[in-house]
């Protein structure tokens, strides 16, 4: 069962994307494991399905393919502890090279100009905080969506906006195991309009100047098939296609 490969130590909610409804709880290590069969697609959506249902103080979101560390919510509640002025804690996953987009070495604080690089499985947040400002994933990306990955920066910058206390601890909780996207086809024409259709979510007037930032800084590695000077227009119409949004 999944609480099992995920060695879940906590009361977890599972959502999983299906033809049909259905709902059944078991435990797990003295846990209560929800599991909500939903016939509805999309990751933002089923987050939101398990945020609204969440009862626990601190929520703690995860993907399938994590492994936790034994003693990991410990480690959640003590960072909250330790840092009781935080609303939002970031923490470290082991991950391949190729997957690798954050490593905190020290705490510190996260504001808007560095925090695109975090992804959802490391985010631990005080749920009434989110609830009283109503902040909720973003349905138009991620897995099953419209456009591709996103909506953790999106979720983030959100929280930012509202003023959360937002800090990355050097703390590890787990591993992810290695797979296949469900999205990631590659560095294609999609690939860079929907970025930037993201950045001018996440930017603003500023997508444009943080695109060339963003070719400038991986077209090395991206843009091996396509030319920078193609993957920046890309961008450029992804951005162009959401403008007056």
């Amino acid at each position: 069962m999944l609480a099992e490969r995920m060695n879940l130590e906590s009361d977890a909610i599972i959502i999983n994307q299906t033809d049909y409804f259905d709902y059944h709880e078991y435990r797990h290590k003295n846990k209560k494991i929800q599991c909500f069969e939903l016939a509805e697609r999309g990751v933002g959506l089923s987050r939101n399905n398990a945020l609204m249902r969440a009862e626990g103080d601190i929520v703690l979101f995860s993907d399938e393919d994590i492994v936790y560390d034994d003693g990991y919510e410990k480690k959640v509640l003590d960072a909250f502890e330790a840092h009781p002025e935080a609303d939002f804690l970031l923490f470290n996953m082991r991950v391949g090279a190729s997957r690798a987009t954050y490593h905190t070495k020290q705490f510190h604080r996260v504001h808007i100009w560095n925090a695109g690089r975090y992804p959802t499985y490391s985010f631990a947040v005080r749920r009434e905080k989110l609830h009283a400002v109503n902040v909720t994933f973003s349905l138009l990306f991620g897995g099953g969506a419209k456009y591709s990955n996103g909506e953790d920066s999106l979720f983030l910058k959100d929280c930012l906006k509202y003023g959360f206390k937002v800090y990355a601890v050097p703390i590890e909780l787990g591993a992810e195991r290695e797979r296949d996207s469900t999205w990631f086809r590659g560095y294609t024409d999609k690939f860079f309009i929907d970025r930037g259709v993201l950045y001018h979510f996440l930017y603003g007037a500023l997508a444009y100047p943080m695109a060339v930032r963003f070719i400038a800084a991986h077209g090395k590695v991206m843009c091996v098939e396509i030319p920078k000077k193609n993957a920046l227009a890309l961008m450029k119409k992804g951005i162009r296609s959401v403008e007056g949004l």
